[in-house]
């Protein structure tokens, strides 16, 4: 069974549904989990954050990438649609723009966003998948952000290459080393630098992550001995079973087993701190969502709130009712997964 018999990301999305809900006859629904600790309906807090998706192409093709990412997708943001992005952060008291993709530095408006957010007082946050800052293209990008103090959360599967290749492709280890390299001789990830460099780890199959404490002690030590890198934090993320892991799952034959674990590890303290309820998500084509995974199944916000960011509204949507499913389980399970890491250390 394949997701990807046909790439119209709508018609996937259904199908990912339609598997996610399938489970729900004979396991309980999140909203049932929620429900036995008082905390359903989930609702937002505030918005904290506004994470904006700039589209899924991407110079790499990472195997468990819920995204579907990679050098054959075409979705991108229009200029006028960044500009709508930018009017919510002046009209807004949202500190942070997490910038996330595919590739998000690719998008030809990444770095007028960086400089507009920038100039607004904001904290702005590159989600990068570190060879970005390789490509010929790019040669200037580490120095562009670097200049305009910009936060670098960085994917890594491993601090060894044969893990990482297997997850990202033949060789991306040996680059990614090297980017790391360049960002440290520019301040990043360096002690008491303001310069933050953050990495995030998650499993390569169907498990949880593991403490987060001590797989960022693992990663700290083997970095900083073979390769002399430095780097403040590492997230661990669970996977979430969506897009390409979704279908991971299925051809392994891992699916009923690895949705079991996530319901079994249901934690109440990490669904009262999940990211959705202090972070906004806007697609790549101005569309709102609850998190970035809701984006990816095509689960918008709900009906009677404004659902395109021209349309923003920070009072409705700071206290909205959020968008939950079976898939939410990958956020509450064990010590919880957020885009910031474990929600419960």
């Amino acid at each position: 069974m394949s997701l990807h018999s046909e790439r119209h990301p709508l018609a996937e999305a259904a199908q990912q549904l339609h598997i996610l809900q399938s489970c729900c006859q004979s396991q309980p629904r999140f909203e049932e989990s929620l429900a036995r600790f008082g905390l359903h309906p989930l609702r937002a807090t505030a918005i904290e954050t506004l994470q904006v998706n700039l589209g899924k192409f991407c110079n790499q093709t990472c195997k468990h990438c819920h995204v579907d990412a990679g050098p054959d997708r075409r979705e991108s943001m229009s200029r006028e649609t960044a500009e709508l992005c930018i009017r919510a952060l002046r009209f807004s008291s949202i500190p942070i723009l997490d910038i996330t993709g595919g590739a998000p530095e690719l998008n030809p408006h990444f770095r007028w966003l960086v400089e507009q957010a920038k100039l607004l007082g904001r904290h702005v946050i590159d989600r990068c998948n570190l060879t970005v800052l390789l490509l010929p293209s790019q040669s200037d990008l580490a120095e562009f952000l670097a200049a305009h103090e910009v936060e670098i959360i960085a994917s890594l599967p491993y601090f060894q290459a044969s893990h990482t290749d297997a997850q990202r492709g033949p060789g991306i280890f040996a680059k990614s080393v090297e980017a790391l390299r360049r960002l440290n001789r520019l301040g990043y990830g360096m002690p008491g630098s303001s310069r933050k460099l953050n990495l995030v780890y998650n499993p390569a199959g169907a498990y949880l992550p593991p403490a987060q404490h001590a797989i960022e002690a693992d990663f700290r030590r083997e970095l900083r001995k073979r390769y002399g890198i430095e780097f403040h934090s590492l997230y661990t993320i669970t996977n979430m079973p969506v897009s390409r892991f979704l279908e991971f799952l299925l051809r392994s034959g891992n699916y009923d087993r690895y949705i079991q674990r996530l319901i079994d590890s249901f934690n109440p303290v990490a669904a009262r701190g999940v990211m959705c309820r202090k972070t906004l998500s806007v697609g790549w084509d101005g569309t709102l969502y609850d998190c970035d995974f809701n984006q990816m199944l095509e689960l918008p916000v709900r009906q009677g709130l404004p659902r395109h960011i021209r349309d923003f509204d920070p009072m409705q949507l700071g206290a909205r009712e959020i968008v939950v499913g079976q898939h939410c389980y990958g956020c509450t399970a064990g010590s919880g997964s957020s885009c910031s890491g474990a929600i419960t250390k």
